[in-house]
């Protein structure tokens, strides 16, 4: 057997998410948000073995060169691995994340039915955000995977690298471009994908300027855009946004966020009460006035608007940490310790 399969194999026989190797040192593997540190080591032979198997040859040149590469592979019969492979006091590192063979759905997750009714969207920009491991990825899949499902669409996504493997439908095509072996940037990408003919374009993650302004344009020209970011709330990726733009642009950017803007999922994954993850979320649904708050630089009022939107499906996280805590999902220090104003919790 592999060194790759013998590793994968172990890490989700113990349900793990992630897998932390370092030459010379033991193998670590994440559960439920915990690490748990086995006392099997991994040697620079297998270290070598490992790297070959999961990069191959020219990545692994690439990988010696720059000491950072991600990438991503599927083991047949186990799982699909995100791969970030790095250098940490003179030694190789890897941190795999196991992703599932089979595409997630939005019901399996607790996606809410308000996000899922943006995937019915023709135009506009739906973003799914939060820190690093909260799911981004795995939510806009299942989004992603809805609309193949139930619409009629070519979906184009641009990704670095693809985690997920998606397949035409009935229904649906969709082609994905991973960026460096299909294409040279996200920016590149994204400006050929507006003469690809596509109905709805997801950027895996918006990284710089010219990537926002190109979603930007790409959502008010008639596509329905799906990207990610690493902030905590609606108010706050409204805020990211627009501070990315230069400042004598920012009026301008203020005005087309304030119309191109569909929706904004903000998530995290709290432990549960029962030894697995809760999803915990709050939702903002482009409403006139929330499209006014933004216009007239009133981000910080967005939050009152998302507690008393719930005939438009929103709400706030503190919101959803209270329903969790009181179906005793998760507990009263989760609950607190994942909250933006734990004061807003419901005990």
């Amino acid at each position: 057997m592999s060194i790759a399969r013998e590793i994968v194999g172990f890490a989700m026989e113990a349900g793990s998410s992630d897998i932390h190797l370092e030459e010379e040192s033991p193998i670590a593997i994440r559960i439920n948000s915990d690490i748990k540190v086995s006392p099997q080591n991994l040697g620079s032979e297998d270290m070598d073995q490992l790297l070959l198997e999961l990069l191959g040859e020219e990545k692994l040149n690439e990988y010696n060169q720059t000491g950072d590469l991600d990438s991503s592979i599927g083991l047949e019969g186990l799982s699909r691995l995100r791969i970030n492979a790095y250098v940490a006091n003179e030694k190789r590192c890897l941190t795999l994340r196991l992703l599932p063979n089979e595409l997630p759905k939005w019901q399996d997750l607790g996606l809410p039915n308000a996000f899922i009714e943006l995937s019915k969207l023709h135009r506009g920009l739906v973003l799914c955000t939060g820190p690093t491991g909260s799911g981004k990825s795995t939510t806009l899949a299942a989004f992603i995977n809805c609309m193949l499902e139930t619409q009629h669409r070519h979906i184009l996504t641009i990704e670095d690298p693809i985690e997920f493997i998606f397949k035409h439908t009935e229904n649906s095509i969709i082609h994905q471009r991973e960026v460096k072996r299909d294409t040279n940037s996200f920016s590149v990408a994204l400006r050929a994908a507006l003469r690809e003919d596509p109905d709805v374009i997801y950027i895996g993650e918006m990284r710089d300027l010219e990537t926002i302004q190109l979603a930007i344009t790409a959502a008010e020209t008639g596509h329905l855009v799906l990207g990610t970011l690493h902030t905590s709330s609606a108010a706050k990726t409204v805020e990211r946004i627009v501070d990315v733009f230069p400042a004598d642009q920012q009026e301008q950017a203020r005005l087309q966020v304030s119309t191109s803007l569909a929706g904004i999922m903000s998530q995290t994954l709290c432990k549960n009460t029962k030894g697995k993850r809760s999803l915990a979320y709050e939702l903002m649904v482009n409403t006139p006035a929330i499209g006014n708050l933004i216009r007239e630089k009133k981000v910080s009022e967005i939050y009152s608007q998302l507690q008393s939107g719930s005939k438009y499906g929103m709400n706030t996280l503190e919101q959803c940490l209270s329903n969790l805590f009181a179906e005793d999902l998760i507990t009263q220090e989760e609950a607190i310790g994942k909250a933006s104003n734990p004061k807003a919790i419901n005990f």
